[in-house]
C-alpha cells in the first residue's frame, strides 16, 4: 500500500471568504508504517486525516491510494474502495446501538459481499478479548469494549491502511494503553500501514514516524 498526497489544501466558505484551514501538504506512507499527526487544536490535524481517507475532498492536490484517487471517483466507487481497503477507528467508537458486538463487526462484512461475516465477526471478537461479549449490546460494554468492537470492526476485512482519530481519547490511561497495545499488534500482523490523530505524545512516540501540524501546515 502507498499514499501520495501531493500539494493538499483545503478551503471552508464564510461570509468573509474563503477560510484556508490545510496549506500544501506533501506526504508519503508506505506499507507497514505507522504514523502519528499531531498538533494544537486547530492545527488541521483531523482536516488532514478526512482528506487522506477520502472523507472530504481537498479544494487542492491529491491524494493516491494505490495509485487511485478517490476524489476522482463516484460517491458510490469511493465508498466501495473505503469499505475495501481502508479501516476507520474514532474516539467515539460510533457502533450501531440496536446491534450485538458481532452484528457491529459482521455489518461492513456483509456489505462487502462477505459469506462468512459472521464467523469472522465472532473470530475477530476472540482475538480482541471479547469472546464471550459476542451478544451484548453496545450499551452492555464498557468504554474500552466497545473501542475493541470498533478495533475489530475496522481489521475484520484485512484493510490496507487504518485510520484512527483519537481512539483513545475517551478512554481512561490503563484502557487507553491496553486499546493502543492491541491496534499497534494487529496492524503490524496484518502489514497494515496505520495513520492516527491523537494529542497523546506517548501514544504518538510509539509511531515510527511523528507529522506535528501548525496552522494548517506540517512544521
Amino acid at each position: 500500500m502507498t499514499l501520495v498526497a501531493t500539494g493538499l489544501g483545503r478551503d471552508y466558505p464564510t461570509p468573509h471568504g474563503p477560510l484556508t484551514v490545510l496549506h500544501d501538504v506533501d506526504l508519503r506512507l508506505t506499507a507497514g508504517e505507522t504514523v502519528a499527526i499531531i498538533g494544537p487544536s486547530g492545527s488541521g490535524k483531523s482536516t488532514l486525516l478526512g482528506l487522506l481517507a477520502g472523507l472530504d475532498r481537498p479544494s487542492r492536490g491529491s491524494v493516491l491510494i494505490e495509485g487511485r484517487d478517490p476524489a476522482a471517483m463516484s460517491d458510490r466507487e469511493a465508498s466501495a474502495f473505503r469499505a475495501a481497503r481502508m479501516g476507520f477507528i474514532f474516539q467515539s467508537h460510533r457502533l450501531l446501538p440496536a446491534l450485538t458486538a458481532q452484528e457491529n463487526v459482521a455489518t461492513p462484512l456483509e456489505l462487502a459481499g462477505s459469506a462468512e461475516a459472521s464467523v469472522r465477526a465472532r473470530a475477530w471478537l476472540d482475538r480482541v478479548g471479547l469472546g464471550g461479549r459476542h451478544d451484548h449490546r453496545p450499551r452492555q460494554l464498557s468504554g474500552g469494549e466497545q473501542q475493541r468492537v470498533a478495533v475489530a470492526r475496522a481489521l475484520a476485512h484485512d484493510p490496507a491502511i487504518v485510520f484512527a482519530d483519537e481512539p483513545t481519547g475517551s478512554l481512561d490511561q490503563r484502557t487507553g494503553a491496553a486499546v493502543a497495545d492491541l491496534l499497534f499488534s494487529l496492524a503490524r500482523e496484518r502489514n497494515a500501514t496505520l495513520v492516527l490523530v491523537t494529542h497523546d505524545e506517548a501514544l504518538a512516540a510509539r509511531c515510527a514516524r511523528v507529522v506535528r501540524m501548525q496552522d494548517g501546515r506540517i512544521a
